[in-house]
């Protein structure tokens, strides 16, 4: 399995359009093949910066949504709201405590 954090910094004016659009894509990101979770976090203090995290079977399966048609029509609805570049990592879970 492996994760992927996404830290996104939008302007404070387009932060609504980009929650807006959130709701309407997220479950056609959660259902993609090899996507097993995805969630959406805001920053406490700095209210325009967000954070999606996901879990994906492989990191085959991410790179054949990062190439999708639908990545690539998200990407371009959410990439003119950035004030920031965006960051992004995948990693390996190493431990989980409920």
């Amino acid at each position: 399995m492996l994760v992927r954090i996404v830290k996104m910094s939008f302007e404070p004016s387009k932060i609504e359009e980009f929650l807006t659009n959130f709701e309407i894509v997220k479950d056609k990101i959660r259902t993609f093949e090899g996507c097993n979770f995805l969630e959406l976090y805001r920053d406490q203090n700095n209210t325009n910066i967000f954070f999606t995290y996901s879990y994906w079977n492989s990191e085959d399966d991410l790179n054949n949504y990062r190439h999708s048609k639908l990545f690539k029509d998200i990407w371009a609805e959410t990439k003119p709201k950035f004030n920031a570049k965006p960051e992004a990592w995948s990693v390996d879970k190493i431990a989980s405590l409920k």
